[in-house]
């Protein structure tokens, strides 16, 4: 093994393709689903407990600038985390295996995530 390669340790001058793109924001995107469901599942229980609880986050949703910027973060991230998805699922099946192929599904991807992304952000205000 030679010992004598270059070893570059800035990290800000390593350009990542874009489907490395992808997939590392489909793991983001997991971890933030995973951790969006608590508050979810909080707003979920409270909302069963009584006429009460339901319009109580019914009220903090309609006001909190916070409440909404998380649901919106959470339906984002499963905008993302779903058509990155289906894109792996074509993967999967044997479709855009080679490099620009990839690179242009990738591509496609990320438009379709930010339409997505944009068109919740319009829902949730």
């Amino acid at each position: 093994m030679n010992k004598k390669r270059p070893v570059n340790l800035d990290i800000s001058t390593i350009s990542m393709p874009v489907t490395a793109i992808v997939s590392i924001l489909h793991r983001i995107t997991g971890i933030i689903l995973f951790i969006g469901l608590v508050f979810l599942f909080y707003a979920f229980d409270l909302s069963l407990e009584s006429q009460e609880g339901f319009d109580k986050v019914v009220e903090t949703l309609q006001t909190n600038f916070l409440a909404k910027f998380i649901i919106w973060g959470v339906v984002s991230a499963l905008m993302y985390h779903l058509v990155a998805g289906v894109k792996h699922l074509f993967m999967d099946l044997g479709h855009f295996e080679e490099l620009e192929s990839g690179r242009k599904a990738a591509q496609i991807n990320l438009v379709i995530a930010a339409i997505l992304i944009v068109v919740a952000g319009v829902w949730v205000w």
